[in-house]
């Protein structure tokens, strides 16, 4: 089954804990603090697999979770890291984050990868806190949640030329007749319901990419039929092969009412280079309308060549014309990610102070993050919390705003009672 499209939900490893411990070795007198930090979480990668074509596996598995950091043991061991997660994804993948729509990778080349979920990283022992006046330290930090997000995979076809066409011209015979692609193939009024791609190989050094479209119906570029599933596939394309059903009543206006969509779609599909295959020249009808279709075509400047696909009569001509349209046409450049882990563009300074129903919750990137690795069962992590907060301003803000004795402060997962002073 083709599948385009899919949401799916990742979560990186959370960082593994910090420990607090100390050296009680016979002959170590005051072997001080020996708590090991946690190990990091592992990262969520997407990377591109050459053998896929399709999203399909997406439909059977949506949550995607990489393993955890180990927590750090004393005699200063520290936790292994986690295992990153590669989720393999098919050539021409776009991946977005489903809130926001905000493109964070366009996968389309193999070796390429992102990482879309970045692991927490391991917590501190107390080893780390010792100090000249604080020899002792009773404080370490538990581990950083990894990152989880929701997003969305479209799949754009990667292929060198796209047959496009009513339901119905014969596209998916052309493709059977020069190709291994085996689409299926009957008489009926309706379009091919998913892409079909094949390799066209004229010689030892001429091959391309041959995509048969799923017919287009008026009004496709307003999401009717196939819609959008249809014309996000044609933007990969180089080239063009518009197939006329040489049968059809009016050839002419198949012709301009395909046009029309692709222009009304935008992303400059209309300015696609085509050739026009004027089809089912083996029936009477088709050989009477040729003249008068090439006559008005050429006067637009498009060049129109005659063939039969079903008795594939003038078929590798017109591969052979378009293999060499190819050879004119430059590569365009496809996005791919500058940098192989994505962030997101905000201060992680940055925090602000919401009144809530039953009390007051803050956010922030930095303060949040700084909740979750105090484990509060301890009291002089609390007492590091809560200089941490008085240096970012956080406890300014909350007088500021109103807070009163008493009230519940939620900071991430935390809920904190303030207390006056």
């Amino acid at each position: 089954m083709f599948t385009d499209e899919a949401i799916i939900h990742v979560k990186a490893g959370d960082g593994g804990n910090g420990a607090v411990a100390f050296r009680r070795e016979k002959y170590v007198p005051f072997g001080g603090p020996a708590g090991g930090d946690g190990g990091k979480g592992g990262d969520v990668v997407l990377y591109v697999d050459p053998g896929l074509n399709t999203l399909h596996r997406f439909t059977r598995q949506r949550h995607f979770r990489a393993e955890r950091g180990q927590h750090g043991r004393g005699k200063n061991q520290h936790g292994a890291w986690g295992a990153d997660l590669r989720v393999p994804v098919p050539p021409g993948t776009v991946v977005r984050e489903a809130d926001t729509g905000r493109v964070l990778a366009d996968l389309t080349e193999p070796g390429q990868e992102v990482v879309v979920a970045r692991g927490g990283r391991g917590g501190r022992g107390n080893a780390r806190f010792a100090t000249s006046t604080n020899q002792a330290p009773r404080v370490a930090e538990n581990g950083e949640p990894g990152e989880e997000r929701t997003l969305q995979l479209e799949l754009k076809l990667l292929a060198d030329v796209g047959l496009v066409g009513k339901p119905n011209a014969g596209k998916s015979t052309l493709l059977a007749a020069v190709t291994a692609a085996r689409p299926k193939i009957a008489p009926y009024p309706f379009t091919t319901l998913q892409p079909h791609l094949g390799v066209v190989v004229l010689d030892d050094h001429t091959d391309f990419v041959l995509a048969d479209l799923p017919g287009l119906i008026e009004g496709a570029s307003e999401g009717k039929g196939l819609g959008h599933e249809f014309l996000r596939h044609v933007e990969r394309t180089r080239l063009l092969i518009h197939l006329l059903d040489g049968a059809a009543p009016d050839p002419l206006d198949d012709f301009a009412a395909i046009n029309e969509e692709l222009d009304a779609f935008g992303h400059r599909l209309a300015e696609k280079p085509q050739i026009v295959a004027f089809n089912k020249m083996d029936l009477p009808e088709a050989r009477e309308r040729f003249p008068q279709v090439r006559e008005s075509l050429q006067a637009q400047g498009y060049e129109v060549l005659p063939i039969s696909g079903l008795a594939r009569e003038g078929v590798r001509d017109l591969l052979w014309r378009a293999a060499r349209r190819l050879a004119e046409l430059p590569r365009e450049a496809v996005s791919a990610p500058e940098l192989p882990v994505f962030r997101l563009e905000e201060d992680e300074r940055a925090f602000w102070v919401e009144r809530e129903e039953n009390g007051w919750r803050v956010h922030g990137r930095r303060v949040e993050r700084l909740a979750a690795m105090t484990p509060f069962e301890l009291d002089e992590a609390v007492y590091r919390f809560h200089r941490a907060l008085e240096g970012m301003g956080v406890l300014d803000a909350l007088r500021e705003a109103g807070v009163g004795a008493g009230d519940t402060v939620r900071i991430g997962e935390a809920e904190l009672v303030w207390e006056e002073e």
